[in-house]
């Protein structure tokens, strides 16, 4: 007989990531258009620690389960899914920012809202990538169409976005310059980095200059201050929220990114990642009941990329 329940990590209540508890409930069924995807791992996002502290912003099911980034097999197509089979591996971003349950085994959602899993990577690093890596590609492609030759500033370099960021900036040709620690900036220069500042001792403001693209996943005064290094007609993207985004400077552009699924952008991501070059940085593995920790460490703010949680 066909199992009906599906391990989960169920936020029992909003708060500490005490509240993410391991329950049994009622495995999901593909509706019209809908695949049902078997999770093999999971990534681990700061908009999963930030909406369990408080639910907001999110339309939660009966049953609150966080996580987006999901990589697995097809286990089962909804009625009109000519995408996909059974077997066929996927990797992708499903609902948001609607609840997609992705800290679960089985997650179900449009065939569209996956693409094919990147064939050089494994589930695990496939998993890290979706919401970091569409994130960082509609924020610098399609909102701010950057080109070869641009000069490019990505704040918080070494984290979930930025360091993807980096590598896709760099893959289109354009001069990638960073923030972050020095402790990060080798692994940094690795992944095609062409300059860094160590925010912790020089201001960047002082140091760049005529830049086309920033990138800022960090908002307030950096963001404030990021509008100082553009040059005219240069543009700013904010990552943090609406109330991110200055009050825009003569001559330059200003813009807030609320990333969505996107098929034709995870295939995108999907070949930079087959051709070598977009290589997501694992930096710590756990299994899904560990889901907790997993939130403790992400809070710290130290990660150097990516946090992945294994689920079978």
């Amino acid at each position: 007989m066909r199992r009906t329940e599906m391990r989960a990590i169920v936020v029992k209540e909003w708060g500490g990531p005490e509240n993410l508890v391991e329950r049994e409930i009622e495995r999901p069924e593909p509706g019209l258009g809908e695949v049902l995807v078997r999770v093999h791992a999971a990534g681990v996002n700061p908009v999963d620690w930030k909406t369990r502290a408080s639910g907001a912003l999110i339309a939660w099911g009966e049953t609150p389960i966080v996580g987006w980034d999901v990589s697995g097999t097809v286990e089962a197509v909804g009625p009109g899914v000519t995408l996909y089979a059974p077997g066929d591996e996927v990797y992708g971003m499903p609902h948001f920012p609607r609840q997609a349950g992705g800290y679960a085994e089985y997650v179900v959602a449009p065939a569209r809202h996956f693409a094919r899993k990147p064939a050089s990577l494994d589930h695990v690093q496939a998993a890290a990538l979706p919401l970091a890596a569409l994130t960082a590609w509609q924020a610098l492609v399609d909102t701010a169409g950057i080109t070869a030759g641009q000069r490019v500033l990505v704040h918080a370099a070494a984290g979930g976005v930025g360091h993807l960021a980096v590598q896709i900036a760099k893959a289109r040709g354009a001069y990638v310059i960073g923030t972050a620690s020095a402790a990060k900036h080798e692994v940094l220069r690795e992944l095609g980095a062409d300059e860094l500042i160590d925010y912790r001792s020089v201001d960047f403001a002082e140091a760049v200059s005529d830049v086309d693209v920033v990138l800022d996943a960090l908002g307030g005064e950096t963001a404030e201050r990021s509008l100082k290094v553009l040059r005219s007609g240069g543009h700013l993207v904010s990552l943090p929220g609406p109330d991110s985004v200055p009050a825009g400077a003569d001559g330059v552009n200003a813009s807030w990114v609320l990333v969505d699924p996107d098929l034709k952008g995870l295939e995108a991501i999907a070949d930079l990642a087959d051709k070598g070059l977009l290589k997501p940085l694992v930096e710590t593995v756990l299994p899904l009941a560990e889901a907790a920790r997993a939130h403790e460490i992400g809070e710290q703010g130290r990660t150097t990329g990516k946090i992945v949680l294994t689920v079978v």
